[in-house]
């Protein structure tokens, strides 16, 4: 062994010690030679968040009466479809027109049931369907006018 010898200035002290910080300094170097372009991707990363959270909130903004309007619409469809229906069992059972409006049901046969129930009501003999003639002079005149306007239109006689 090799007799201690104390350090007594301060250059002593740091050749002693210029080997041991040398290698700490690689150790450090290697272990967060990394942290700047850590640094650089959690900026870029965060930039991308902010941007991406704008376009959401915009699109957020952009797109917000869709559903009520989506809504809206489903329902006025639906009330499209359901007069439609009513309609067509109104003429099926001979119900008027103008009464087809007052069936009620949520499905068809409801409405269809209905339809029956009113057309035991309405006198089938008084009731004129939209083409057929009631026996006024005057609109059977227009409407003979009308249906040979039709008939030269689609070019048959």
């Amino acid at each position: 062994m090799s007799e201690f010898k104390p350090i007594t200035t301060q250059e002593e002290f740091d050749a002693a010690i210029r080997d041991r910080l040398k290698r700490e300094q690689e150790s450090t170097a290697k272990k967060y030679g990394d942290y700047d372009d850590l640094k650089k991707r959690v900026a870029d990363q965060e930039s991308q968040i902010s941007t991406l959270t704008k376009e959401r909130d915009e699109q957020a903004k952009k797109y917000a009466g869709y559903d009520k309007s989506l809504s809206e619409l489903q329902t006025k469809v639906k009330a499209h479809e359901t007069n439609s229906v009513k309609m067509r069992i109104a003429h099926e059972t001979g119900i008027p027109f103008e009464l087809a409006s007052k069936l009620s049901g949520e499905t068809e046969e409801d409405i269809r049931k209905d339809a029956e129930t009113m057309a035991k009501f309405v006198a089938k003999s008084k009731y004129v369907g939209p083409l057929k003639s009631d026996g006024n002079a005057e609109e059977d005149g227009n409407r003979a006018a009308l249906k040979t306007m039709l008939q030269n239109m689609k070019g048959a006689k």
